[in-house]
């Protein structure tokens, strides 16, 4: 089974653009994959919800009540260079980070359009 790992601001964005990563993870992965999260977003989104107002706050909060039932994985350093590690062990990341996404292995996923995910590479 493959992890598939979405980034911060991919979790974010299920609650900005009310987007279903879940079933879009399911109707696009015609192999078996299951959602982690990292420790380290986790607390990335705890920070978000307590220094940040408006939108980003919300979809903050919105985002911890949806990792309730998530595996968390533990995560050492920075939450970007774990992701690329994972993803250079045949893991799938999500996310709209350009930076990131240059460092990732592909395949990796994307939110195209903020209404859909799209496979990469």
């Amino acid at each position: 089974m493959k992890k598939v790992l979405p980034d911060t601001n991919a979790w974010m964005a299920m609650a900005e653009f009310h987007l279903d990563l879940f079933q879009a993870v399911k109707v696009l992965c015609d192999f078996p994959a299951k959602i982690y999260v990292l420790r380290g977003i986790i607390e990335e989104l705890q920070q978000i919800q307590k220094q940040q107002r408006g939108r980003f706050r919300k979809s903050a909060v919105l985002a911890l009540q949806l990792l309730s039932r998530v595996p968390i994985l533990p995560s050492q350093g920075k939450v970007d260079d774990e992701l690329v590690r994972l993803s250079q062990q045949g893991n799938l990341i999500i996310t709209q980070d350009r930076t990131l996404k240059k460092r990732l292995s592909p395949p990796y996923l994307t939110i195209r359009q903020k209404k859909k995910l799209m496979l990469v590479g």
